[in-house]
């Protein structure tokens, strides 16, 4: 009898199912002569292909789920350099964000220059348990030194694991890839750092041929050390796809799933990074949760390589969503970070951007404004003044009628209950004059705040409006 048959043999009963389930499971690694680049999915002269098989894999949310941040690591890797008072500063409000539990479980930094190693020292002194601080480094015992000398407990390695990056920028064999990433992986253990393993490029990779191979051997050196050993799969190109019967490399959920079942890797060591290049890294991330992952690694208004990575903030409320609760996250932090980046970082945030754009609860049509004058939550997506500090607004042009002018008076002036004006009030009247005024002249931009708030200041007092 053969291993695969003994394996075959070994049963367990599934806690969460009840049922019983192969025990375990042996993936050799597959050492080919050539690479596997899916050219069947990925000509690179064509956009790329999405094939199903239509196998579904079961729900699997955790019994915890978190956020890791890496707006100090991948999120630098975009844009001019943070100063270390902005990194404390931002620092700062992920732990207010966070909230009392640690939701924003952990934050990732560089350490390769003075200034990376004096942030995270002012991180550190906050004395925050969450989020903890986090290394990335290069991997070679010298920075393994380092990141033990300043006091961290976790490092992340990188570990491509495509045959794009094994074969054209390592310019390894399969098998000498995977010696070359244990013996690294060792040496961490040795100098007792908590690995965190960046599967570069997951959803190109031959899966089982090679992924679920080398995590085995992972999973094998956490049952001799005693130490949990982290597996980051970083859908690096944005490749990969959420619906459920799609074919691996480019599935989501059988990855996860993958990862856990197969590569017997438990939940809470299973983290999912991902990019926006097709307009995924939110829904993947929310799947990656769904199917089995624990940790979801984000960076702040999504900034990061390329088209960016998930978007924290967009995290939190998905979190919301999914637990029925924020569990104790401060969502407020999420417009006071939006309104640093504007006015201390002049960072451009395009003003659509969900949660975090100037007009993201803006409304110019004069039809929504009249549901929001009426009811607003006939067109608001939540409470957005509650729960974000931002009422919803009105941009006021030749489309907003009387009913969108009403509703800007009113937020603007926080005019509720009793005192709100209704869409008859001779002031809103007159508004809507001066504003019809403006576009039969020929204007065709918007009326500005500014505007409006001089025209309200000279007739307000004349309707017993204070400005």
């Amino acid at each position: 009898m053969n291993r695969n048959d003994v394996n075959a043999t070994e049963l367990k009963l599934n806690p969460k199912t009840n049922l019983l389930e192969q025990a375990t499971f042996e993936y050799i690694l597959n050492d080919v002569e050539s690479p596997n680049l899916y050219r069947q999915l990925f000509r690179y002269d064509e956009i790329p292909k999405v094939m199903f098989n239509r196998r579904v894999v079961p729900l699997n949310m955790p019994d915890e789920i978190w956020i890791t941040d890496t707006t100090f690591r991948d999120g630098q890797q975009s844009r001019e350099p943070y100063t270390v008072d902005q990194i404390v500063t931002l620092y700062d409000k992920l732990h207010r964000l966070g909230g009392p539990k640690g939701i924003i479980r952990q934050s990732e930094f560089f350490l390769y220059s003075q200034k990376d190693r004096e942030a995270v020292y002012k991180c550190m002194e906050r004395g925050y348990q969450f989020p903890e601080v986090t290394s990335w480094i290069r991997a070679s015992k010298k920075d393994f030194e380092l990141v033990k000398s300043i006091g961290l407990k976790e490092t992340g390695l990188l570990v491509s694991c495509s045959d794009y990056h094994i074969f054209y920028k390592l310019k390894m064999t399969r098998r000498q890839a995977v010696d070359y990433y244990l013996g690294v992986v060792k040496d961490c253990l040795d100098i007792g750092i908590r690995p965190r393993c960046h599967l570069e490029d997951i959803t190109r990779a031959d899966f089982y041929g090679f992924v679920v191979p080398f995590v085995l051997e992972l999973s094998k050196l956490m049952e001799e050390t005693g130490v949990p050993i982290k597996v980051r799969a970083c859908d690096t190109l944005g490749y990969g796809m959420a619906i459920p019967g799609i074919a691996l490399p480019r599935s989501v959920p059988g990855i996860i799933y993958g990862l856990h079942h197969h590569a017997r890797i438990p939940s809470a060591l299973i983290e999912w990074h991902g990019h926006n290049d097709f307009y995924r890294a939110v829904s993947n991330s929310t799947a990656a949760w769904v199917y089995g992952a624990s940790g979801i690694n984000c960076s702040l208004l999504g900034i990061g390589e390329r088209t960016g990575n998930t978007p924290l903030e967009a995290m939190v409320i998905e979190y919301a969503q999914l637990r029925g609760t924020l569990d104790g996250m401060d969502t407020s932090v999420i417009t006071e970070i939006a309104d640093y980046y504007r006015n201390e970082l002049h960072y451009n945030i395009p003003p659509r951007t969900p949660f975090v754009g100037e007009d993201f609860n803006v409304t110019r049509a004069g039809v929504h404004a009249d549901g929001l004058l009426k009811n607003e939550e006939v067109y608001n997506i939540f409470d957005t003044g509650k729960i974000l500090g931002r009422p919803p607004k009105v941009m006021i042009s030749n489309t907003s009628g009387i009913a969108g002018i009403t509703v800007w008076v009113n937020a603007h002036y926080k005019l509720t209950g009793d005192k709100a004006l209704d869409k008859h009030h001779p002031l809103c009247v007159r508004l809507k004059e001066w504003v019809d005024q403006q576009y039969d002249e020929g204007r065709v931009t918007a009326i500005t705040d500014g505007e409006l708030e001089t025209l309200v200041s000279s007739m307000g007092s004349e309707f017993g409006i204070e400005c």
